[in-house]
Protein backbone atom coordinates (compact mmCIF):
# COMPACT_ATOMS: atom_id res chain seq x y z
CA UNK A 1 0.00 0.00 0.00
CA UNK A 2 1.48 3.35 -1.04
CA UNK A 3 0.79 6.34 1.18
CA UNK A 4 1.90 9.88 0.46
CA UNK A 5 3.33 11.66 3.50
CA UNK A 6 1.11 14.49 4.73
CA UNK A 7 3.18 17.70 5.12
CA UNK A 8 2.65 18.62 8.78
CA UNK A 9 1.99 22.27 9.72
CA UNK A 10 2.30 23.16 6.05
CA UNK A 11 0.42 26.45 6.19
CA UNK A 12 2.43 27.61 9.18
CA UNK A 13 5.71 26.58 7.56
CA UNK A 14 4.89 28.45 4.35
CA UNK A 15 3.95 31.55 6.35
CA UNK A 16 7.08 31.64 8.51
CA UNK A 17 9.69 30.59 5.95
CA UNK A 18 9.37 33.33 3.39
CA UNK A 19 12.18 34.09 0.88
CA UNK A 20 14.48 37.07 1.49
CA UNK A 21 15.82 37.40 -2.07
CA UNK A 22 14.58 37.43 -5.67
CA UNK A 23 16.08 34.03 -6.49
CA UNK A 24 15.66 32.25 -3.15
CA UNK A 25 17.15 28.92 -2.07
CA UNK A 26 15.47 26.60 0.41
CA UNK A 27 17.35 23.69 1.94
CA UNK A 28 14.80 21.04 2.90
CA UNK A 29 16.95 18.97 5.24
CA UNK A 30 14.45 16.12 5.56
CA UNK A 31 12.69 16.00 2.21
CA UNK A 32 11.01 12.63 2.62
CA UNK A 33 8.41 12.22 -0.11
CA UNK A 34 8.59 15.93 -0.92
CA UNK A 35 5.41 17.18 0.74
CA UNK A 36 6.72 20.49 2.06
CA UNK A 37 9.03 21.01 -0.93
CA UNK A 38 6.19 20.67 -3.44
CA UNK A 39 4.19 23.36 -1.64
CA UNK A 40 7.15 25.75 -1.60
CA UNK A 41 7.92 25.19 -5.28
CA UNK A 42 4.29 25.78 -6.16
CA UNK A 43 4.04 29.01 -4.17
CA UNK A 44 7.39 30.62 -5.07
CA UNK A 45 8.07 30.38 -8.79
CA UNK A 46 11.70 31.56 -8.57
CA UNK A 47 12.58 29.23 -5.71
CA UNK A 48 15.20 26.47 -5.89
CA UNK A 49 15.04 23.68 -3.32
CA UNK A 50 18.01 21.57 -2.26
CA UNK A 51 16.30 18.42 -1.03
CA UNK A 52 18.32 16.30 1.41
CA UNK A 53 17.53 12.77 2.53
CA UNK A 54 19.73 9.87 3.61
CA UNK A 55 17.21 7.23 2.57
CA UNK A 56 17.58 6.47 -1.14
CA UNK A 57 14.24 4.67 -1.38
CA UNK A 58 12.11 7.52 -0.09
CA UNK A 59 14.18 10.01 -2.08
CA UNK A 60 13.20 8.18 -5.27
CA UNK A 61 9.59 8.99 -4.43
CA UNK A 62 10.42 12.68 -3.99
CA UNK A 63 12.35 12.80 -7.26
CA UNK A 64 9.41 11.29 -9.14
CA UNK A 65 6.87 13.52 -7.43
CA UNK A 66 8.87 16.71 -8.05
CA UNK A 67 10.00 15.94 -11.61
CA UNK A 68 7.62 18.57 -13.09
CA UNK A 69 9.68 21.30 -11.38
CA UNK A 70 12.82 20.34 -13.28
CA UNK A 71 16.09 21.80 -12.01
CA UNK A 72 14.30 23.83 -9.37
CA UNK A 73 14.46 20.67 -7.24
CA UNK A 74 17.97 19.36 -6.60
CA UNK A 75 18.06 16.12 -4.56
CA UNK A 76 21.12 15.19 -2.49
CA UNK A 77 21.49 11.82 -0.76
CA UNK A 78 23.17 12.62 2.56
CA UNK A 79 22.76 13.28 6.26
CA UNK A 80 21.70 16.89 6.77
CA UNK A 81 24.36 17.71 9.37
CA UNK A 82 27.12 16.63 6.98
CA UNK A 83 25.70 18.59 4.05
CA UNK A 84 25.32 21.79 6.04
CA UNK A 85 28.84 21.42 7.44
CA UNK A 86 30.26 21.52 3.91
CA UNK A 87 28.02 24.23 2.44
CA UNK A 88 29.27 27.78 1.99
CA UNK A 89 28.18 30.49 4.40
CA UNK A 90 25.21 32.77 3.75
CA UNK A 91 24.03 30.74 0.76
CA UNK A 92 20.41 29.89 1.67
CA UNK A 93 17.27 31.91 2.38
CA UNK A 94 15.37 29.27 4.32
CA UNK A 95 16.24 25.97 5.98
CA UNK A 96 13.59 23.47 7.06
CA UNK A 97 13.90 20.40 9.27
CA UNK A 98 10.95 18.02 9.67
CA UNK A 99 12.38 15.52 12.14
CA UNK A 100 9.46 13.10 12.01
CA UNK A 101 9.72 9.62 10.55
CA UNK A 102 7.69 9.37 7.36
CA UNK A 103 4.61 7.20 7.00
CA UNK A 104 6.60 5.48 4.23
CA UNK A 105 8.96 4.00 6.81
CA UNK A 106 6.16 2.59 8.93
CA UNK A 107 4.01 1.29 6.08
CA UNK A 108 6.14 0.60 3.01
CA UNK A 109 9.82 0.29 3.89
CA UNK A 110 9.60 -3.20 5.46
CA UNK A 111 12.44 -2.33 7.85
CA UNK A 112 10.76 -2.98 11.18
CA UNK A 113 9.92 0.60 12.16
CA UNK A 114 6.42 -0.50 13.13
CA UNK A 115 5.74 -2.94 15.95
CA UNK A 116 2.50 -3.89 14.18
CA UNK A 117 4.25 -5.67 11.29
CA UNK A 118 6.22 -8.92 11.12
CA UNK A 119 9.25 -7.38 9.39
CA UNK A 120 13.00 -7.71 9.76
CA UNK A 121 14.37 -5.68 12.65
CA UNK A 122 16.38 -3.08 10.72
CA UNK A 123 15.30 0.56 11.28
CA UNK A 124 18.20 2.03 9.26
CA UNK A 125 17.54 5.22 7.34
CA UNK A 126 20.89 4.71 5.64
CA UNK A 127 20.84 1.16 4.27
CA UNK A 128 24.60 1.35 3.70
CA UNK A 129 25.54 1.64 7.37
CA UNK A 130 26.44 -1.50 9.32
CA UNK A 131 24.57 -1.01 12.60
CA UNK A 132 20.93 -2.12 12.52
CA UNK A 133 18.23 -2.49 15.16
CA UNK A 134 18.83 -6.23 15.14
CA UNK A 135 22.45 -5.59 16.11
CA UNK A 136 21.48 -3.25 18.95
CA UNK A 137 18.95 -5.70 20.36
CA UNK A 138 21.16 -8.78 20.11
CA UNK A 139 24.63 -7.39 20.87
CA UNK A 140 24.40 -4.46 23.30
CA UNK A 141 25.01 -5.33 26.98
CA UNK A 142 21.92 -5.33 29.19
CA UNK A 143 22.89 -2.18 31.11
CA UNK A 144 23.58 -0.21 27.94
CA UNK A 145 20.36 -1.42 26.37
CA UNK A 146 18.38 -0.36 29.43
CA UNK A 147 20.04 3.06 29.44
CA UNK A 148 19.17 3.62 25.75
CA UNK A 149 15.54 2.62 26.23
CA UNK A 150 15.28 4.93 29.24
CA UNK A 151 17.19 7.89 27.76
CA UNK A 152 15.77 7.86 24.22
CA UNK A 153 12.37 6.34 24.94
CA UNK A 154 11.74 7.81 28.38
CA UNK A 155 10.49 4.33 29.23
CA UNK A 156 9.97 3.74 32.97
CA UNK A 157 10.18 -0.05 32.59
CA UNK A 158 13.46 0.10 30.66
CA UNK A 159 15.36 -2.24 33.00
CA UNK A 160 12.63 -4.86 32.97
CA UNK A 161 12.45 -4.68 29.19
CA UNK A 162 16.23 -4.91 28.73
CA UNK A 163 16.43 -7.87 31.11
CA UNK A 164 13.68 -9.69 29.19
CA UNK A 165 15.33 -8.97 25.84
CA UNK A 166 18.66 -10.36 27.05
CA UNK A 167 16.97 -13.46 28.47
CA UNK A 168 15.08 -14.12 25.23
CA UNK A 169 18.08 -13.58 22.95
CA UNK A 170 19.95 -16.33 24.79
CA UNK A 171 17.28 -18.76 23.58
CA UNK A 172 17.11 -17.47 19.99
CA UNK A 173 18.24 -14.42 18.09
CA UNK A 174 15.68 -11.62 17.91
CA UNK A 175 15.26 -10.81 14.21
CA UNK A 176 11.80 -9.30 13.66
CA UNK A 177 9.81 -6.33 14.89
CA UNK A 178 6.97 -8.62 15.99
CA UNK A 179 9.36 -10.66 18.16
CA UNK A 180 10.62 -7.52 19.87
CA UNK A 181 7.12 -6.13 20.41
CA UNK A 182 5.98 -9.40 21.99
CA UNK A 183 9.02 -9.45 24.28
CA UNK A 184 8.36 -5.89 25.45
CA UNK A 185 4.69 -6.69 26.10
CA UNK A 186 5.69 -9.70 28.19
CA UNK A 187 8.14 -7.63 30.23
CA UNK A 188 5.77 -4.90 31.44
CA UNK A 189 2.84 -5.07 33.91
CA UNK A 190 -0.55 -6.13 32.56
CA UNK A 191 -2.10 -2.71 33.16
CA UNK A 192 0.68 -1.08 31.16
CA UNK A 193 0.05 -3.43 28.22
CA UNK A 194 -3.50 -2.10 27.93
CA UNK A 195 -2.74 1.61 28.28
CA UNK A 196 -3.20 4.44 25.79
CA UNK A 197 0.06 3.63 23.97
CA UNK A 198 1.22 0.28 22.71
CA UNK A 199 3.78 -0.85 25.33
CA UNK A 200 6.45 -1.18 22.62
CA UNK A 201 6.13 2.44 21.41
CA UNK A 202 8.87 3.95 23.55
CA UNK A 203 11.27 1.05 23.12
CA UNK A 204 10.96 1.17 19.33
CA UNK A 205 11.54 4.93 19.37
CA UNK A 206 14.65 4.50 21.51
CA UNK A 207 16.16 1.79 19.32
CA UNK A 208 15.47 3.78 16.14
CA UNK A 209 17.13 6.88 17.60
CA UNK A 210 20.18 4.85 18.62
CA UNK A 211 20.51 3.17 15.21
CA UNK A 212 20.34 6.42 13.27
CA UNK A 213 22.04 8.70 15.84
CA UNK A 214 19.09 11.06 15.39
CA UNK A 215 19.57 13.28 18.43
CA UNK A 216 23.32 13.58 17.91
CA UNK A 217 22.76 15.30 14.56
CA UNK A 218 20.42 18.08 15.67
CA UNK A 219 22.66 20.59 17.44
CA UNK A 220 25.60 20.36 14.96
CA UNK A 221 23.14 20.81 12.09
CA UNK A 222 21.50 23.85 13.69
CA UNK A 223 24.89 25.49 14.30
CA UNK A 224 25.77 25.08 10.64
CA UNK A 225 22.28 26.16 9.55
CA UNK A 226 22.75 29.55 11.20
CA UNK A 227 26.07 29.98 9.38
CA UNK A 228 24.58 28.92 6.04
CA UNK A 229 21.61 31.28 6.25
CA UNK A 230 21.72 34.72 4.67
CA UNK A 231 21.01 37.64 6.97
CA UNK A 232 17.27 37.78 7.41
CA UNK A 233 16.97 34.12 6.49
CA UNK A 234 14.95 31.74 8.60
CA UNK A 235 15.31 28.23 9.97
CA UNK A 236 12.27 26.19 10.98
CA UNK A 237 12.31 22.91 12.87
CA UNK A 238 9.37 20.53 13.27
CA UNK A 239 9.76 18.03 16.11
CA UNK A 240 7.58 15.16 17.25
CA UNK A 241 8.75 14.28 20.74
CA UNK A 242 10.13 16.10 23.77
CA UNK A 243 13.74 14.95 23.34
CA UNK A 244 13.99 16.65 19.95
CA UNK A 245 12.01 19.71 20.97
CA UNK A 246 14.16 20.38 24.03
CA UNK A 247 17.32 20.30 21.95
CA UNK A 248 15.89 22.80 19.45
CA UNK A 249 14.43 25.04 22.16
CA UNK A 250 17.66 25.30 24.14
CA UNK A 251 19.83 25.73 21.06
CA UNK A 252 17.71 28.65 19.85
CA UNK A 253 17.61 30.20 23.32
CA UNK A 254 21.33 29.83 23.91
CA UNK A 255 22.23 31.16 20.49
CA UNK A 256 19.91 34.16 20.80
CA UNK A 257 21.18 35.03 24.28
CA UNK A 258 24.90 34.29 23.92
CA UNK A 259 25.80 34.86 20.27
CA UNK A 260 22.99 37.26 19.55
CA UNK A 261 22.96 36.35 15.86
CA UNK A 262 19.42 34.98 15.73
CA UNK A 263 15.99 36.19 16.80
CA UNK A 264 13.48 33.63 17.99
CA UNK A 265 10.21 34.16 16.13
CA UNK A 266 8.18 31.56 18.03
CA UNK A 267 8.38 32.27 21.75
CA UNK A 268 6.21 29.19 22.19
CA UNK A 269 6.17 26.34 19.68
CA UNK A 270 3.43 26.35 17.06
CA UNK A 271 1.18 23.30 17.25
CA UNK A 272 -1.31 21.92 14.69
CA UNK A 273 -4.85 23.20 14.66
CA UNK A 274 -7.78 21.01 15.64
CA UNK A 275 -8.66 20.83 11.96
CA UNK A 276 -5.23 19.45 11.05
CA UNK A 277 -5.12 16.90 13.85
CA UNK A 278 -8.60 15.79 12.85
CA UNK A 279 -7.44 15.20 9.27
CA UNK A 280 -4.02 13.80 10.19
CA UNK A 281 -3.85 12.21 13.64
CA UNK A 282 -0.02 11.74 13.69
CA UNK A 283 0.39 15.52 13.50
CA UNK A 284 -0.98 16.00 17.02
CA UNK A 285 2.49 15.78 18.61
CA UNK A 286 4.18 18.12 16.12
CA UNK A 287 5.79 21.40 17.22
CA UNK A 288 7.31 24.08 15.02
CA UNK A 289 10.01 26.49 16.18
CA UNK A 290 11.42 29.21 13.94
CA UNK A 291 14.34 31.63 14.23
CA UNK A 292 15.68 34.38 11.97
CA UNK A 293 19.30 35.28 11.37
CA UNK A 294 20.19 38.85 12.28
Amino acid sequence: MEICHYPVLHEEVLEYLKPVSDTPVLIDCTTGEGGHTSLFLERYENLTVIGLDRDREIQKKAIERLAPYGERFQPVNCWFNEYLRDRESESADMILFDLGISVFHYVESERGFSFAADERLDMRLNAEQELSAEDVINIYPETELADIIYRYGEERYSRRIAERICRERQVRRITTARQLADIVAAAVPAAYRHGRLNPATRTFQAIRIEVNRELDRIEPALKEAVRVLKKGGRVGVITFHSLEDRKVKWFFKGRADEEGDITILTKKPICPSEKETGENAPSRSAKLRVSQKR
